[in-house]
């Protein structure tokens, strides 16, 4: 059987999600390139990279970068974009060399996806393995204790002249956020389920693969992180 995103991510994903647009991307790729962790001719791999909105805006500014992705359909749409070269692979195995690449991002919590903590361990290893030393390893993920506070058990979403209804909630031990989406159209669901990694944990899992944290930012603007922020970045080097 499949696993959830493998399932989720295609024509139904794009339809649902229009506002993830080509602005949001230039405000996080401009705090990258502010603060020095991306420039001009290094070598990038963004990591599931989706629609490409990222991968886009660093080619823009004169970044190589690779985009990577599972989903097929994605990958199409980034290629429309002119994000360019891509990949399909799965990220807790990377058909690419080592010691690579300047810079991975992996953006937009495109992390937390598996059913194990050694997977999402085997991802961070695989980060560490393709990035040159002293590269750098960009995460942005959900900040676990914002969810947890503010998780909104159901909305209703118009979409053409259909209603999408998501319903959220937390497994039952409390380690994941899950959202099933049901498309009034014809009647399918789907599920989306995230691991809720605190920061501590996200830095323990980094240093444990070699990558040492350096910073934090809460938001796309590059505010402090804290507790009530509504993103985790975290920031690492390879040793």
């Amino acid at each position: 059987m499949s696993e959830w995103f493998e399932r989720w991510f295609g024509e139904e994903y794009l339809n649902l999600y229009p506002h993830r647009d080509d602005e949001e991307a230039e405000r996080l790729v401009e705090l990258l390139w502010e603060r020095g962790l991306a420039r001009h001719g290094d070598r990038v791999l963004d990591l599931a990279c989706g629609p490409g909105r990222h991968s886009a805006a660093l080619r823009r500014r004169g970044a190589l970068v690779v985009g990577l992705d599972l989903s097929m359909p994605l990958l199409l749409t980034a290629r429309h974009r002119g994000a360019a070269p891509l990949l399909r692979g799965d990220m807790r195995a990377l058909s690419l060399r080592g010691e690579s690449f300047d810079v991975v991002l992996n953006l937009f919590t495109s992390f937390g996806y598996f059913g194990s903590d050694h997977e999402h361990h085997r991802v961070l290893r695989e980060v560490a393995r393709v990035l040159r030393r002293g590269g750098v390893f960009v995460l942005d993920f959900l900040n676990a204790p914002a969810v947890r506070g503010s998780l909104v058990p159901r909305d209703d979403l118009r979409l053409g002249r259909s209603v999408v209804v998501q319903e959220r909630r937390l497994s039952a031990d409390g380690r994941f956020v899950v959202k099933t989406i049901h498309l009034g159209g014809d009647g399918r669901s789907f599920i989306e389920r995230v691991r809720l990694y605190e920061r501590p944990d996200l830095e323990g899992m980094m240093l444990s693969a070699g990558l040492v944290p350096e910073a934090a930012f809460g938001d796309y603007d590059g505010r402090p992180h804290a507790p009530g922020s509504p993103r985790l970045l975290l920031l690492a080097r390879r040793q």
